[in-house]
């Protein structure tokens, strides 16, 4: 007897061979359809590939594509081949989505109107994993959360919190904790060269605060920011969502372009870089450049926005010396993080401004979100000031060359011809470089789709062309999720790299 389907009719999909549209997209777009709009439930197992295809009369090719695609963008979970269901963490805000963009035309001009800056945040978003819970290779930025000294930091914390002072339970300074403040300043100063004092030091919940902070007061709209291309997406968005013009300036092996950047817009108000390890392709800027950068600012009266966000992470060598180190103009905000050396979730930054620039950023800070957590600030001074910090950013150095190594031993032997890795000599990620052939877009999908996380090189530019890249993160993974996870990353750039013959 024929085995039966448990799966309902696809009647409702309709594909139209004749209307230019690969078959695959029109799939994919009226499976989505009906995802977002409540047709199919979280939790409704989808037919086979071999069922579908045959029900709808098309290829299995076609359906594997659409499913893949879905795949990728956390429409739907499992694998091809042993299940595969509409994803059950899709949140109800996205599942009615449909519905709620046709209230949002209903009421528009019904006197509900946006500043018209608001507009500016449509398109300038964030990247954020389509899986927080579960950290799949090679996510990039994250840290070896499973070796953080979690027994010391809630030793530090029962301390703080047995005997806790009227300053802990309070209202704290906008600009952080005193001690905190401090301990960044000795840190700063001694590990990365700043110049600065605690008073300059502002505690922030992560750069992105700090980003949005300075698009706030340094750029009017409309502004020139110069951003290094490829450069960070969260910079960008913080800058576009802000009304600034965000120009593109390239990059060569010395780092930012600066000639490039006069000739293009020189009237820029601010220019965003990461000097000693470029977010992401990895290139360390000169002294020649960076001289030449602080320089043509002074000259400008631009502002120089320094983001040091993985400095700790050299593995030859000293860590080197920050931009803001050789200012002596007041013209660089430097921009430090926990988040890679530490825990994301402990959301704590700081900002090194200016003397005179203090005041106004204190006071933007406090208005923002008042001050971060304030025992938590005080764990992490004494994490810094007893010696926990040095030592861990010691032993994760290490850590992270030896897992650099795994990762590019294991390249080598499963990679070749599909993705070329060179080593780096900072940083907690790997850019790998794809043939010239393959779009790197495809080639993050169908990573996606056998549970690897890499993201392509393009998304980080704002100009179209190049050639294409993934970004492999290898701090959280140890040889064995490694070796394994290439293994499976080989797998599907073979797919799409057979697709292109």
């Amino acid at each position: 007897m024929a085995k039966r389907s448990t799966t309902m009719p696809y009647t409702f999909v309709s594909l139209d061979g004749a209307n230019g549209t690969p078959l695959y997209r029109q799939l994919y777009e009226e499976l989505r359809a009906a995802i977002l709009t409540g047709q199919l439930r979280a939790g409704t197992r989808l037919p086979s590939t071999r069922e579908l295809a045959g029900e709808l009369s098309v290829s299995r090719n076609t359906v594997l594509n659409a499913f893949e695609q879905l795949l990728a963008e956390g429409y739907v979970e499992g694998q091809v081949g042993s299940g595969t269901y509409v994803s059950r963490a899709l949140p109800d805000e996205l599942l009615h989505a449909r519905t709620l963009a046709a209230r949002a035309r209903q009421t528009r001009g019904a006197g509900r109107t946006l500043a018209r800056r608001a507009a500016l945040y449509a398109d300038a978003r964030v990247n954020v994993s389509r899986d927080p819970v579960h950290t799949r290779p090679f996510r990039p930025g994250t840290p070896a959360l499973d070796l953080f000294p979690n027994a010391l930091w809630a030793r530090l914390l029962a301390r703080r919190w047995r005997r806790p002072t009227r300053d802990l339970l309070g209202y704290t300074a906008a600009a952080g904790y005193q001690p905190l403040r401090e301990a960044i300043a000795a840190y700063a100063g001694a590990a990365r060269a700043v110049s600065c004092e605690a008073a300059q030091v502002i505690v922030v919940a992560g750069t992105q605060q700090a980003l949005d902070l300075v698009a706030r007061l340094l750029v009017d709209e409309g502004d020139a920011v110069w951003l290094e291309e490829p450069g960070y997406v969260g910079a960008r968005a913080a800058f576009a969502g802000g009304g600034a013009r965000v120009v593109p300036v390239p990059l060569d092996e010395e780092g930012l372009d600066v000639r490039a950047g006069a000739r293009v817009a020189p009237d820029a108000r601010l220019v965003y870089v990461t000097p000693s390890h470029q977010y992401p392709l990895g290139v360390t800027m000169t002294l020649a450049r960076r001289l030449a950068l602080l320089e043509w600012a002074n000259r400008a009266g631009a502002w120089v926005l320094e983001d040091d966000y993985d400095s700790e992470y050299r593995y030859a060598g000293r860590p080197l010396a920050a931009l803001q180190g050789l200012d002596a103009e007041g013209r660089v905000i430097y921009l430090g993080t926990f988040s890679k050396v530490l825990f994301p979730a402990l959301r704590l930054g700081y900002m090194v401004v200016p003397p005179d620039l203090v005041e106004v950023f204190t006071n933007a800070r406090g208005l923002a979100s008042r001050f971060s957590p304030t025992i938590e600030q005080a764990v992490l001074a004494d994490f810094i000031n007893e010696g926990h910090f040095a030592r861990h950013i010691r032993r994760m150095r290490a850590l992270y060359a030896e897992r650099q190594g795994f990762l590019l031993d294991a390249a080598a032997r499963e990679l070749a011809g599909l993705l070329e890795l060179k080593p780096d000599p900072a940083g907690i990620h790997l850019v790998g470089r794809l043939p010239t052939s393959v779009d790197d877009v495809a080639a993050s999908r169908a990573a996606a789709a056998v549970g690897i996380d890499v993201q392509p090189l393009s998304s980080f530019h704002l100009k179209h062309g190049g050639r294409g890249g993934l970004l492999l993160g290898y701090a959280a993974y140890d040889e064995r999720q490694i070796r394994h996870g290439v293994r499976k990353l080989a797998d599907a750039l073979r797919t799409v790299t057979r697709d292109k013959r």
